[in-house]
């Protein structure tokens, strides 16, 4: 009974391992298209490569799940997922890896500024994301609407971080992903307009902010 017992659970771990290292490979071959047509190729053979390593890749079996990312089921468990403090602080990308202390006494810790490559890196990765738990039922609406699921508080994101991304996010939403890309690529471009942005004075709405930026 227990030699039973162990060799289903192995079968298992040995079917979580398989269908964990397709999800992650399909969602980074997702990833890297959406990277190409807009010209981040460097930053489209680098993304995500921290899932493959043990720290990640071992809780992904652990914690499969199939339909959203097993750093949720981990964290679910023991209150904190190790596999996603590892990959945060490996993959620019992600807001969470530009959190630091601020220079206005008092602060503490704020979300920096991040550079344009990696908002973009940002999007496609979303969207990605979006694509692979979704399926056939993808439509360009759920990255937009999975992004408000979950508000990020103010002083962990810059705000016109905030403002590009919310901008790109409903373009994908409105316009559709070609138009999404193109816009992509043009910005890749003219990476002054999100750079040299001064919105430090800008009190307005969110409506304000995403204005900013060229249509």
């Amino acid at each position: 009974m227990l030699n039973d017992i162990n060799r289903s659970e192995d079968i298992n771990y040995i079917k979580n391992a398989c269908k964990h290292f397709m999800t992650i490979t399909e969602h980074k071959l997702t990833v890297m298209d959406l990277c190409f047509k807009v010209g981040l190729v460097k930053q489209a053979f680098l993304h995500d490569l921290s899932k493959y390593s043990p720290e990640e890749f071992i809780c992904g079996i652990r914690y499969y799940q199939g339909v959203r990312s097993p750093n949720a089921a981990q964290r679910l468990e023991k209150g904190y997922s190790s596999a996603w403090l590892h990959h945060k602080g490996r993959n620019k990308h992600h807001f969470e890896y530009w959190i630091d202390y601020s220079l206005t006494r008092g602060e503490g810790l704020v979300g920096m500024k991040m550079p344009l490559k990696y908002v973009l890196e940002m999007v496609c990765d979303r969207i990605a994301a979006s694509k692979v738990y979704n399926k056939g039922n993808y439509t360009t609406d759920i990255p937009w609407e999975y992004y408000n699921k979950g508000p990020i508080p103010d002083k962990d994101i810059h705000k016109e971080t905030r403002a590009l991304l919310e901008k790109l996010l409903l373009m994908n939403k409105e316009k559709g992903e070609k138009k999404l890309l193109a816009y992509m690529r043009w910005l890749l471009k003219h990476p002054y307009i999100y750079e040299k942005t001064d919105l430090k004075n800008n009190t307005g709405s969110k409506k304000t902010l995403i204005s900013a930026f060229r249509t």
